[in-house]
């Protein structure tokens, strides 16, 4: 008798409750027929990105630049969008699990950041204060950019807020003038996650490739490095439960993971607990190198965005992440239309492991993107291809990995005049986009021009350029109308013969969320 009484008051204490908070905010409409809505989208309120240390070379120079489109963050509120300086390499602790060691861990972090920013000098000379930021904008639609030669430069966290959080990115480009993995290291910096998966990597003699685990959280992250092979997994002691403290960034050689030498591998990152930054930079001692960034999430179908018109070397690597086995059939999107690569009309992918095909210099002479097409009932597949420029020893190497479509607006910086090439394809439909140049870093008005891409097809172009404006600028790319469309660009910077470039992939810049709407609904009443 009691429990009924009581929950007699408990139903008519919730009931008052929400028809109270029905009359203090009724539909906006006033319509009360229950009818839901589509959620609407809004712009992001915050930003996190990461860039990895950019090399160790001691004939390296780097450039940061950062940049936000304007148009929808709001207006008349004020934002940050701040890079600071990451603790690193920090020490591991012994005990992953201990609270105590985590937490020594992060103050000896904290204290490394500031030695780090404290050594690094401003174009005066003097030392930079180490709670001031490396890099900050102030504003949308006008890149800024900072640079440094040091070799022990840190990894970068970076947040921005309000109306400078929607779109925000940062280009990390890296000019190593000699030794290995000489060339042009590029990377838009990542934004946290828990899996990345990286084809294309590798443990092969002559070729060094660190990944770079970057945690931007008060709290430490533990993450698992799984390295795949021809024949599978590769057993691997060493990568499993890797411990990378609060607010640091640690660097992993992939050859000390496993003693087994092979030049087409899959690594994949995954986080047991928190989230971390991953980017793995390759260097070869005869072929360049450049920052291989992550795939696009495993997809039956995947596009692989602008393939040069003067490469000489191609090669695929793909894995099947899944418990089935892939096929896909392939295809190149050149200037005019598709074909298939001879000899190469279609791809088995066996669960588990990975496969690598050469495709030679398949474009030809004429700029084009690789797609992959499933066949019916095909798993899910990663990929990247890595590019190869010049002859003999004046070879330089790219990655192109499977990039998703821009959906509604993607934006790479760091364009310079007469060295960015725009990539865009429409894998199924015609498609339309609008591509803006930014102002540049030292002034200038934007400019934008609209491109008609045919389906089946690759667009490669010189994009536009800010009208009077000097210092690097940022690309913007959005779709008007049509199927979709998958965008990237390579930015050439050729020194003493060799054709340095590095190859970014356009995604979509993710600066709205859906926010449902939500409205009264007293049937949660009912029992």
């Amino acid at each position: 008798m009691k429990r009924t009484t009581l929950s007699l008051f408990a139903v008519t204490a919730s009931l008052a409750v929400v028809t109270g908070v029905a009359a203090l905010n009724p539909p906006s409409d006033g319509d009360d027929s229950g009818t839901r809505t589509t959620a609407a989208r809004m712009p992001v309120q915050r930003s996190t990105l990461l860039c990895p240390a950019p090399t160790s070379s001691d004939v390296g120079d780097t450039t940061y630049t950062a940049f936000t489109p304007p148009g929808k963050g709001g207006g008349g509120r004020t934002s940050a969008a701040d890079l600071l300086p990451a603790a690193g390499p920090a020490r591991t602790p012994a005990k992953k699990d201990d609270a105590k060691d985590a937490k020594d861990a992060a103050k000896d972090g904290k204290n490394a950041a500031r030695k780090d920013v404290q050594k690094d000098k401003g174009a005066s000379g003097e030392k930079q204060d180490p709670d001031k930021p490396v890099l900050s904008l102030k504003e949308p639609g006008r890149p800024v950019t900072a640079g440094t030669e040091r070799s022990d430069a840190p990894a970068l966290i970076g947040t921005a807020d309000g109306p400078l959080a929607p779109g925000w990115t940062v280009q990390q480009t890296t000019a190593v003038a000699a030794g290995s993995g000489r060339g042009l290291h590029g990377l838009a910096c990542t934004a946290p996650d828990t899996s990345f998966w990286f084809p294309a990597a590798s443990t092969a003699k002559g070729r060094q490739d660190y990944v770079h685990l970057t945690n931007p959280d008060s709290a430490a992250a533990v993450v698992d490095l799984e390295l795949y092979g021809k024949d599978g997994r590769i057993k691997s002691v060493t990568g499993e439960g890797v411990n990378v403290p609060p607010r640091s960034t640690v660097p992993v050689l992939l050859s000390t993971l496993t003693d087994v030498t092979d030049e087409n591998l899959t690594l994949h990152v995954a986080a047991r607990s928190g989230r971390v930054g991953a980017a793995v930079q390759a260097s070869d001692e005869k072929t360049g190198g450049d920052w291989l960034p992550a795939s696009a999430d495993g997809s039956p179908s995947l596009v692989l965005p602008g393939i040069p018109a003067d490469a000489t070397s191609v090669r695929l690597v793909a894995f099947a992440p899944g418990t089935n086995d892939a096929d896909v059939k392939l295809r190149l999107a050149g200037p005019s239309g598709s074909i298939t690569p001879a000899g190469h009309e279609s791809l088995h992918i066996r669960s588990g492991m990975t496969t690598a095909v050469d495709l030679g210099d398949l474009t030809k002479g004429e700029a084009g993107s690789l797609l992959l097409t499933a066949e019916r009932g095909s798993a899910p597949v990663v990929a990247a291809l890595r590019v190869t420029r010049g002859k003999d020893d004046k070879q330089e190497t790219a990655f192109i990995p499977a990039t998703p479509a821009v959906l509604e607006r993607g934006t790479v910086a760091d364009n310079r005049p007469k060295a960015a090439t725009l990539a865009l394809v429409a894998p199924g439909k015609d498609a339309q986009v609008k591509v803006t140049a930014s102002a540049g870093a030292e002034g200038g008005r934007p400019v934008s021009r609209t491109y008609t891409v045919k389906a089946g097809t690759t667009l490669s172009v010189e994009p536009p350029q800010p009208d009077g404006g000097k210092g690097a600028y940022a690309l913007t790319v959005e779709k008007v109308s049509g199927g979709p469309v998958h965008a990237s660009r390579m930015l050439a910077l050729p020194k003493d013969g060799v054709p340095m470039f590095t190859i970014q992939p356009v995604p979509d810049d993710r600066s709205t969320v859906a926010v449902p709407e939500a409205e009264q609904d007293l049937s949660l009443l009912n029992d």
